[in-house]
Formats: structure tokens, C-alpha cells, sequence
């Protein structure tokens, strides 16, 4: 989508912290983080939300939660225990309309959200 914030970053159109890249995902730290380690990890296909995910992305929503996983491990919070979100619309603080995963670690994380 020509105007979508992450699909400039996935195309480079726009700079971004890449920490990881392969041929279906792209992870950048976020720029405003919410933790010590706060990535986004997107897939390089355009889905708006998760709404719109279909039975054909399976296997990509599956992929990026094992790059979230691999994160977690490299940054050593896999242990200690981190957090995966992903919004979907307004309400639950969606801003940006490419589906993310966030991966949150490196502190205690708090229940509820907020």
C-alpha cells in the first residue's frame, strides 16, 4: 500500500532500525519503546489488521511469532520472560494499519496492560 508507514519501511523507503530480515519479515526497534527491548515485527505483505488475515496467512502470522521468538533469545530476555502484542484498531491502541507484532522484555512486565 503506497502511503503504509511499514511498507515504506519494509521497501527502505523510510529509515528504520532493522535487526532482522528475511524474505517474508522485517523486525526494527520501535521509536517510541515501552520497554528495554520493544521490536516491531512485521510481515513484508500488506494486512491491515488482523481481521484481515486470511487461512493462505497462516503459515506468515506463524513466521513471525518464530522471529519474535529468535529475538527474545538473542537479546537474552527468552528466560526472564517477555511480552508479544498485537492491536487491532482504535480502541486497542493500533496506529499504524499494517499488522505488527510487538516484542516487549527486559523488565517486569505488569497485568493488566493498561
Amino acid at each position: 500500500m503506497a502511503d503504509c508507514l511499514f511498507c515504506k519501511i519494509v521497501q527502505k523507503k523510510l529509515p528504520a532500525r532493522i535487526i532482522y530480515e528475511d524474505e517474508h519479515s522485517l523486525a526494527f526497534e520501535d521509536i517510541n519503546p515501552q520497554a528495554p527491548l520493544h521490536v516491531l515485527v512485521v510481515p513484508k505483505k500488506h494486512i491491515p489488521t488482523t481481521l484481515e488475515i486470511t487461512i493462505e496467512d497462516n503459515a506468515l502470522v506463524g513466521h513471525l511469532f518464530q522471529v519474535a521468538n529468535r529475538l527474545a533469545k538473542e537479546r537474552n530476555i527468552a528466560e526472564r520472560g517477555f511480552r508479544l502484542v498485537m492491536n487491532t484498531n482504535p480502541e486497542s491502541g493500533q496506529t499504524v494499519y499494517h499488522i505488527h507484532l510487538h516484542v516487549l522484555g527486559g523488565r517486569t512486565m505488569h497485568w493488566p496492560p493498561g
